[in-house]
């Protein structure tokens, strides 16, 4: 992109991890020239997540992977909690075929083979340039804009760009986070794990679903990721290492009750490695133009799958306004609510996690009185692998707070007709706003098309018009990032709130039912 020869571009991206990744397509989508800077030529080899759920299956769709992405995924049928002999204490089943999203509710994956599929996608994005191979060495900013210094690390040369704004996805060390001035705020919780990768063609028999093995001693966690990887992590006692596990001898223990009678040379090891499992969120996100996204914002225990899964959330919900403001249509304050939204957010879903990891490990009094009390319940509970749906988004200026529980929440991504195949909200709704509602004249339809959004009208008795009578509402107003913004008893109450947007209607056209 011969913009960015002259040293300038209107987004910098710092880091091409899945967060990276996402928030540059999303850009790109609405036409805005964002240059991504990476330390790696291509994908970190070594996997790291293995699940998301429908709500993040989702946000690839909008990306353009979803169909791919199905083709290298499979899904999980839910949550085992064992005991320390392997009994079931509780068992939370997740449906495989599509739920309120229109996908399985729990997806196993290997992150590499899904960040090779989001760097080939980012190539149709015509304003988007990846460069791998810098290491991003300082960023600063004035008042006017940022700049990012970086190193070329295949011949040396020092070079900069300047930007109007600047992205940190550059995970837990992040550069960006140092330049906003930003710390992490410990949400105690700190917990050192062996998490084991094995690839076998050998049947291992077990329940297609995620086990998890509630035990003071050794807490740990069973997962088939695909048709012959599989995951073990386990708590390491305090004076072990990654090193104590390293021959066959010494892991097979650990892995026998899930493989059983198989051969140890049918069981090829990938990976055993030491992590320190964390908790905590930076204390700022963002400090004029520049804007944390990622790990680089906040770091969870995996024990819910939604580590990277946030990380798209963050794409999800900054990519959007940052467009919008770039285009004139937002004003600059809209930017704020990033940090109002996500940042509380997050912290829950984090907090979710330290309670179920809290089930699974501790001991004595307060660990059976967890595992007896919470975990028949853990279902109830929003965000974790057992329950579809993360928490509602809360006190913002672009979510105008109503009587209706819908607001802050995500619109189901339900049919819009009665057939089994009809449209899904997400295949007419476009990158932009939309006016759902129950019925619309021409007159108001029109007036949606000119704000740049798109007017949606369900059939009578699909799931979609069912949503709105179910919350008593006539009309709403769902964001790009699909979450319902405001909710009334007229059409014309929400047009009255529907900003204007029109970044989307370059790329996706609008129609209504």
């Amino acid at each position: 992109m011969s913009a960015h020869n002259d040293g300038a571009a209107q987004v910098v991206v710092v880091g091409a991890g899945p967060s990276g990744l996402a928030v540059a397509t999303l850009l790109g989508q609405y036409g805005v020239e964002c240059l991504v800077l990476d330390r790696w030529e291509g994908v970190y080899p070594l996997p790291r997540a293995v699940h998301l759920d429908d709500e993040v299956y989702r946000i690839l769709n909008r990306l353009g992977v979803a169909t791919q992405f199905a083709g290298l995924s499979r899904p999980a049928r839910g949550l085992r909690l064992l005991t320390p002999d392997h009994r079931v204490l509780a068992e939370f089943q997740r449906p495989a075929d599509g739920g309120a999203h229109g996908y399985p509710q729990a997806n196993m994956f290997d992150q590499p083979d899904l960040e090779q599929l989001m760097r080939n996608n980012l190539r149709n994005m015509p304003s988007v340039t990846l460069r791998g191979n810098v290491e991003v060495l300082r960023v600063t900013q004035s008042n006017a804009a940022a700049r990012v210094d970086f190193t070329d690390r295949v011949t040396g040369a020092r070079e900069s760009v300047r930007a109007s704004h600047v992205l940190g996805c550059d995970g837990a060390n992040s550069v960006v986070r140092k330049a906003i001035g930003a710390e992490m705020e410990d949400l105690g919780f700190e917990q050192r794990w062996l998490v084991v990768d094995i690839d076998t063609s050998a049947p291992l028999n077990q329940w297609e679903g995620i086990h998890q093995l509630c035990d003071s001693h050794r807490a740990g966690t069973y997962m088939r990721v695909g048709e012959v990887r599989y995951r073990w992590e386990f708590r390491l006692l305090p004076d072990e290492t990654a090193a104590d596990f390293a021959t066959m001898d010494t892991l097979h223990p650990l892995i026998r009750p899930w493989t059983g009678g198989v051969p140890v040379d049918d069981l090829r090891v990938i990976r055993v490695a030491d992590y320190t499992f964390r908790a905590q969120v930076a204390n700022k996100w963002r400090d004029r133009h520049l804007f944390l996204l990622g790990d680089a914002a906040h770091l969870s225990p995996p024990f819910i799958g939604q580590g990277m899964g946030a990380g798209l959330r963050d794409a999800m919900n900054l990519a959007w306004k940052l467009a919008g403001v770039l285009a004139g249509d937002l004003p600059a304050t809209a930017l704020a609510s990033y940090q109002t939204e996500r940042k509380r957010h997050a912290r829950r879903t984090i907090t979710i996690a330290k309670l179920f990891g809290l089930t699974m490990t501790a001991g004595g009094r307060v660990g059976t009185g967890l595992r007896r009390f919470l975990a028949p319940g853990l279902h109830l509970v929003e965000g974790i692998p057992a329950q579809s749906g993360t928490a509602r988004l809360r006190c913002s200026r672009l979510l105008a707070l109503a009587r209706t529980s819908a607001v802050g929440r995500l619109c189901p991504n339900a049919r819009t007709s009665v057939t089994p195949d009809a449209n899904r909200f997400d295949d007419i709704a476009g990158n932009g706003f939309a006016l759902l509602a129950l019925a619309i004249t021409p007159e108001e339809r029109q007036r949606i098309l000119d704000k740049g959004a798109a007017p949606v009208v369900p059939d009578a008795g699909s799931e979609l018009h069912q949503w709105l009578v179910r919350h008593r509402v006539a009309s709403a107003v769902v964001r790009p990032d699909r979450i319902v913004m405001t909710t009334s008893d007229s059409v014309s109450g929400s047009l009255t709130r529907l900003p204007s947007f029109h970044w989307a209607t370059a790329n996706a056209e609008q129609t209504e039912l």
